[in-house]
């Protein structure tokens, strides 16, 4: 009869920090996975307390948590350009008041739940300064939301063949800040008017809604074609509202190039061209 030798495998104990890392691996604590490994070795080369430790390991996780709360409060707010306050060109556009406009990036207005309504013409910069603000409010902790006003009053109209209107309406009016963007020269149906009336009246006196247009209030009747829906809207919108007109010259237009003719008696040389700014809104 034969014997059958019985081979035994020898299994590497886990070490206490590899238990740990496992341990940081099952709850997601990815902040505090990151750095272990540097802080035992500082606590070890430094005789750190066990609290201290704690203390560093808790810490880069809450700050791990910050940061990708940000991200994801800035990518739900779908800003279609990464601008901000501080690189909003205000040396180039003499119609913004610049303390004023830093003034706002302090949010107490979003705080205070009052409007902003950014009126100028084309390429006078409202757009710039309201995507700026909006993302100061996502650094600030709110979760806001940029909107073109077409698509916006595309997707209430849109709500109204599936019945989701009321749950559109609710989910838009917890917005902080709502952005909407160029509300201007637009075709609007009888049905977009209302909703978008029922959304301003839901987000009356609870948050804030930023507007950009390149109309005054006086030309909103004209483009809701409904006097006493907007008397009702404006009353609303301006009870708690700053209003900031911008009378600049676009900041889309090129820098202008010499084009003096040059002299007979000189050589005729490569045309230096100038490159044209940034393009803002």
């Amino acid at each position: 009869m034969m014997s059958h030798a019985t081979t035994m495998v020898k299994t590497t104990p886990q070490t206490a920090r590899e238990a740990v890392q496992a341990l940081l691996h099952e709850l997601n604590l990815k902040g505090m996975t990151c750095v272990l490994d540097a802080e035992i070795e500082r606590a070890q080369r430094n005789g750190t307390s066990a609290i201290e430790l704690v203390q560093r390991l808790l810490s880069a996780q809450a700050s791990y948590q910050r940061e990708r709360s940000l991200l994801n409060r800035v990518a739900q707010a779908k800003l279609p350009w990464q601008w901000t306050i501080d690189t909003f060109p205000f040396e180039r556009q003499s119609g913004v008041n610049k303390a004023q406009i830093l003034g706002l990036a302090d949010m107490d207005f979003v705080r205070r739940a009052q409007n902003l309504v950014l009126i100028g013409g084309p390429g006078t910069g409202k757009s710039g300064i309201a995507l700026g603000l909006l993302r100061q409010a996502c650094i600030n902790g709110w979760r806001g939301r940029f909107y073109s006003a077409q698509t916006l009053l595309d997707e209430l109209y849109a709500s109204l063949a599936d019945r989701s209107t009321t749950k559109l309406l609710t989910a838009l009016s917890r917005m902080t800040p709502l952005v909407i963007d160029e509300l201007g020269y637009l075709n609007l149906k009888t049905e977009q008017v209302n909703a978008f009336f029922r959304l301003m009246d839901q987000r009356y006196g609870r948050v804030s809604t930023i507007i950009t247009t390149n109309l005054d209030y006086p030309q909103w009747y004209e483009l809701f074609n409904n006097k006493p829906l907007v008397d009702a809207l404006l009353d609303r919108l301006q009870h708690h509202c700053i209003t900031v007109r911008i009378e600049g010259a676009s900041l889309r237009v090129p820098a202008t190039v010499d084009a003096s003719p040059v002299p007979t008696s000189a050589p005729q040389s490569a045309a230096k061209t100038t490159k044209a700014p940034r393009n803002a809104q």
